[in-house]
């Protein structure tokens, strides 16, 4: 029998966010039973589930990540054989404003997960959510699974205690436990907030004739910026693989962000000189100046490579936008 065959029960912590929601719609797809997690499953919207179209599909219940009574309680509950952490404040910005939080969601949330399968089912397999925030600036040079983690913002340092306690857990109890240590990934299903749909629902907005300014902060800084709805393709591989480790997820494709403004406001026929605004009030008090990644280990163990990158990231987000209620967009392209 094999890997993938063998399990069929899958808990997603954090089902409400882009990669829950995403990877939800995969797992479906491929025949698990879904089981999702939200801090209060009663008032949460599942908004990303509902625009899937799988929201019915999903069983929902309530878990605090950092209450280990919750947290073993759910686990116990659902008994899944595959468990997907994405619990957590999910904002680098956000971090600096609330840096305990942040924290205490990444850092504790994974270990009570952790001590969760040691005490129930060491069979659970586990996949954590990183970050390639954790390696700071890399000076150009492109970061892989053994580039040193130089953190450069609170919540960069909470991933990066996440991403070692799953190691030290992994090499200390033998659980099938790993990271993906995934750089940026988009799709319409980003709140605002994010400023890649920040910047994307803006063009859309100012081109319908909305006459506004767009203001944004560091315009010179250069991501690795990724398609979502593949990146879930590679945390399942993650668990589907004959034994645990951490991998890069990225496309080793790096953009500016002033490329990747043109690109989205290009595609309006705009000028994105004439309405973006760099405002120096949204300045982080510190960030990346630029991110590199060489996920060429996923590739060859993995078999993951990934389709769309570059220009065509903002480009796919932009045609996307009018199909947020849909899954029309889902491909990319």
């Amino acid at each position: 029998m094999t890997a993938r065959a063998a399990r069929s029960r899958a808990l997603i912590c954090g089902v409400n966010g882009q990669d829950g929601a995403l990877l939800a719609r995969l797992l479906l797809a491929k025949g698990y039973e879904v089981w999702g997690t939200s801090r209060d499953a009663e008032t949460s919207s599942f908004a990303g589930l509902a625009a899937l179209g799988i929201r019915e599909r999903v069983k929902v219940v309530s878990m605090s990540p950092v209450d280990f009574r919750s947290v073993i309680q759910v686990v116990a509950d659902a008994g899944p054989e595959e468990i997907y952490n994405f619990a957590g404040q999910s904002s680098v910005g956000l971090s600096f404003a609330q840096p305990i939080e942040t924290i205490e969601s990444f850092s504790t949330g994974v270990l009570n997960l952790l001590e969760a399968v040691r005490f129930l089912n060491r069979s659970i397999r586990l996949y954590n959510a990183g970050s390639g925030e954790c390696f700071g600036d890399t000076g150009g040079r492109p970061a892989d699974e053994s580039t040193p983690f130089m953190p450069r913002s609170p919540y960069a340092v909470a991933k990066s205690a996440a991403t070692w306690q799953v190691r030290v857990y992994r090499e200390s109890y033998g659980l099938f436990a790993c990271t993906g240590i995934l750089f940026n990934h988009e799709s319409p299903l980003r709140p605002e907030r994010f400023v890649t749909r920040k910047i994307v629902a803006a063009a859309r907005r100012i081109a319908a004739g909305s006459g506004e300014k767009l203001r944004l902060g560091n315009l010179d800084i250069r991501r690795d910026w990724g398609w979502a709805p593949e990146y879930v393709d590679a945390m399942w591989r993650m668990l589907d693989h004959e034994r645990p480790q951490d991998f890069v997820i990225a496309t080793g494709v790096t953009l500016s962000l002033k490329e990747f403004i043109a690109t989205a406001f290009g595609e309006a026929d705009l000028d994105w000189r004439e309405h973006v605004i760099a405002d120096e009030t949204l300045l982080r008090p510190l960030d990346l100046r630029e991110s590199n990644a060489n996920p060429a280990k996923a590739a060859l163990e993995l078999g993951w490579v990934p389709r769309v990158s570059g220009t065509s990231i903002p480009r796919a987000l932009y045609r996307a936008e009018a199909f947020r209620s849909s899954d029309k967009w889902l491909e990319g392209t």
